[in-house]
């Protein structure tokens, strides 16, 4: 399933924190911005965590 991804996330971690998640990275053949993804996502649905994802409007089409 593809996803806007219209938002930008800066974290300040350790060595050894960005070292284990370039070599997962590299390991699954990923980004590591596609591996902190596919980890939030493992994370959330391990933990029936879920976001309200807003419904888009309907068309409403104005009486003339």
């Amino acid at each position: 399933m593809s996803r806007l991804k219209d938002e930008t996330l800066s974290i300040r971690t350790s060595v050894e924190i960005k070292q284990l998640l370039r070599l997962a990275a590299e390991r699954e053949r990923r980004s590591v911005a596609s591996m902190i993804e596919i980890l939030v996502l493992q994370y959330a649905r391990q933990h029936g965590l879920q976001v309200d994802v807003p419904q888009p409007m309907p068309n409403r089409r104005s009486a003339s």
